[in-house]
């Protein structure tokens, strides 16, 4: 088992921020700490090469996004302060889906303990996402001739506005968002499939609701699937509005990589949001997410609580 993490996903974007960029180092301690991943699991990353974000990102904005040179306006929108490391740090969470995508097109499963940063549009970063990596790695799998037909399941409780768009005119883009109706952005953009949840959506309305749409997405016959197992749908989110519990978004990532393992399809996780009042919670919903990929890929058994649905 192969898992892409570095040390510097890390960036210092102030005390108090709401993102809470301790996670990833965090996720990575208690899987190590606990037995999940060893030391040699963990692959460090190369960052994206530039000419591999330009698949997806403006030139313009990726000027000015290294030089610093980004507008307030534009900063706002982002809602990170701009540095060297949170630059670096996007271009290593982009080169880390690479790699976990490829990965995922040998054996099957390839994770990367960062990214889902879905709110990134070609000419622009908001909502604390500076560069689109599952739009990157779609597009430079895709460039290379590797495949051809490629599905994104978005479960972040936020909607994958910045990923509908870059990939609108793309039919061998499945995107597939399923995210709180009255939650950020305000403004929504047309996935392919888009699965609005009213506030307080419990487990079991949940689950339901996504066993009856995933079907649609396997129906696109996708030949590597991208899943955003954002924490944010968690009762206890501060960003969140609806109502799971942690073990039941635990039975939405075995749902999820249950459904792919059993039709054979590459899958590629990712992290995405996550904003729980006590961090450590956030942290335990992205980890069940590596238990599960290993508990099924790796060991052929799911040990992980089950919610009826």
């Amino acid at each position: 088992m192969k898992v892409f993490y570095t040390p510097r996903y890390y960036a210092d974007i102030g005390e108090g921020h709401v993102f809470p960029i301790r996670k990833f180092e965090l996720v990575r301690d208690r899987l190590l700490c606990e037995g999940t991943l060893r030391p040699t699991d963990l692959v460090e990353p190369q960052p994206a090469p530039l000419a591999d974000v330009l698949l997806v990102h403006t030139e313009d904005y990726m000027t000015r996004l290294r030089a610093g040179a980004l507008t307030p306006r534009e900063l706002r929108r982002l809602g990170l302060p701009w540095s060297k490391a949170l630059v670096r740090r996007s271009f290593l969470a982009a080169g880390g889906t690479i790699g976990a995508a490829r990965l995922a097109l040998t054996a099957g499963i390839g994770s990367n303990l960062a990214g889902g940063t879905h709110h990134a549009f070609p000419d622009h970063g908001e909502g604390f996402c500076v560069l689109n990596d599952v739009a990157i790695a779609i597009r430079v799998l895709k460039r290379d001739g590797l495949i051809e037909r490629v599905a994104v399941v978005d479960c972040d409780v936020h909607q994958g506005n910045g990923t509908a768009t870059i990939f609108a005119d793309d039919a061998a883009v499945f995107t597939f968002s399923m995210h709180g109706a009255r939650n950020y952005p305000l403004f929504k953009v047309r996935s392919t499939l888009d699965v609005e949840l009213p506030d307080d959506t419990s487990d079991e309305e949940y689950l339901h609701t996504l066993a009856t749409h995933l079907p649609r997405v396997f129906a696109h016959r996708p030949e590597i699937i991208f899943y955003l197992g954002g924490a944010d749908p968690y009762v206890h989110d501060k960003l969140g509005r609806l109502a799971l519990t942690i073990p039941g978004l635990r039975a939405r990532d075995e749902f999820v990589l249950s459904a792919c393992r059993g039709r054979r399809v590459p899958l590629v996780t990712v992290m995405s949001g996550g904003y729980a009042a006590e961090i450590s919670d956030t942290v335990e919903i992205h980890c069940n997410t590596i238990r599960a990929v290993r508990e099924l890929f790796v060991t052929g058994k799911l040990t992980g609580a089950k919610v009826a649905h």
